[in-house]
Parts: C-alpha cells; structure tokens; sequence
C-alpha cells in the first residue's frame, strides 16, 4: 500500500507547502466560469504566490492572526480557494458564508457587499472578474483585493508558528454547524479524499458550492490531501452532456462531484 500523501501535515498550508515541495509545476486548481467564457489554471507555484500575497496582506495589512475569524462571503472560484488557505496559514479561522457581524474580518464577492457591511472590522472586496481584475469603482468601506495583493510579497512567514490543534474552519455539515481545528481539517480531508476515491496525482471536476463541508471537501481539501488537483466550475448548469464530456475528457478528470 502506498503510503499517504504529507503523512506529517498537520495544518491545510502544510500539504500546500508539501505539493510544493513534490512538483511545482503540476496543476492545483483550474477554475471555470460558464457565465464569462473564463478558465485560469493555477500550478502548484502560482497558487502557493498567491497564498503568500494574500497572507502577507491579512498579517501586515489587515492585522489578523490567531484567533480572529474571517467571514468569506465568496463562491467556489480560484481567489476563495487562495483565501482559504491563506486564513490556514495565518492562523485566522476561516467561516465561509459566516455571520460578518460576528466576525473580525469580511472578505465578500460583488453579491455579498451589502451584507458585508455588517462586519465593523477590515473589510475587503473581490470583483471576481476574468483574471483577477478590479472593480471599476472600489466598493465604499472595502478594500479592493486586486488593488492590494500585487504589491505584496512573495514570500510568507507567520509571526507565530500555526498551531494545528487552535479552530481553523468553520463550517456546515448537512446543515449542521460544525468547528474545526487545522489537524482535524486534514484528517477529515484525507478520509473524504479516501471515501469518494480520490487517488494521488488524480483529478476531480466539482460543481459544488463552497458554503457547507461537502464543497469544500471535493472542490479543495480532499485534493490538497490527497496529492491531486482539482476542477472548479461555476455557472455551468447550462452545459449539455456533450460539452461536459468534452470538457472531462480534456481536463483529464477523474472524477465528478456535484
């Protein structure tokens, strides 16, 4: 039996830094949206640079560390896959689609603005436009995170080691709340990644949201734990059966979910 991938990693950002390690150059996530005709591929580099950058703009920018929350009013898009990891490397639990009330920190996407605006701490805004690209006018009250990330640096350090035992994530499991810390973010990764038979180096397409485990599970942790790349895909309901086959066949999927 081979044995699994990162056997040592306790936190997500670590099974990130040991995808970095393996092969840099081999694809993590691939993101499409149906609506625009947009499709960014990230290698494990590029997506571990923007995971520095972003990291480097919650610790020296925003001020978050251990135990603060961010509450991610985001879908499942390449930038919200960055954020999330980013928060894992911080230290800062990450709440997708969590109360901004209760929250030290909103991250939103443009149809959470308005609910966003409950959160009294930083506030940042994603356009989520084809290639990373700003708002055309900076929401009142947020930063712009196009505006902000480019200037950061590319690499990232904590302040403070990332314990893997403090809350990481939180999240819904069949409507049901449910607080993890990083190691039991990982374990619970790597039995999902084993459940729905993700293997190493596979490849899985998902169309799930990022708002409950079972979108996060497909659309990140299990491949991440699993050593394999994922298939995001947003706004596709109106695809035929021939266009998915296409688009299976050329991404060289695996396997689907949602």
């Amino acid at each position: 039996m081979n044995a699994p991938f990162a056997a040592d990693a306790r936190t997500p950002a670590e099974l990130l830094r040991a995808a970095l390690g393996e092969d840099p150059a081999r694809p993590l996530v691939t993101f499409y949206d149906d609506a625009t005709g947009e499709r960014v591929e990230l290698s494990v580099r590029t997506f571990d640079n923007w995971v520095a950058k972003t990291s480097n703009l919650l610790q020296d920018e925003l001020n978050a560390g251990p135990e603060d929350r961010a509450a991610l009013l985001l879908p499942a898009h390449w930038q919200t896959a960055v954020w999330l990891v980013a928060c894992w490397s911080v230290g800062v639990t990450a709440a997708p689609g969590g109360d901004p009330a209760e929250a030290g920190l909103v991250v939103s996407g443009p149809d959470g603005l308005e609910a966003a605006q409950a959160c009294s701490g930083e506030r940042v805004a994603l356009a989520l436009r084809p290639l990373g690209g700003r708002f055309p006018q900076r929401p009142d009250g947020f930063l712009d995170y196009a505006a902000e990330v480019p200037g950061q640096g590319d690499r990232f350090a904590p302040y403070s080691p990332v314990d893997p035992e403090s809350p990481a994530l939180e999240t819904l499991v069949d409507g049901l709340p449910l607080r993890l810390s990083g190691e039991q973010t990982v374990q619970l990764a790597r039995e999902g990644a084993a459940r729905i038979g993700l293997e190493r180096g596979g490849r899985v397409l998902s169309t799930l949201p990022y708002d409950d485990w079972a979108g996060l599970e497909a659309g990140l942790l299990a491949p991440l734990a699993a050593g394999a790349s994922v298939v995001l895909c947003r706004n596709s309901d109106a695809l035929t059966d021939d266009q998915w086959r296409s688009r299976i066949e050329s991404e060289r999927v695996t396997l689907r979910i949602g």
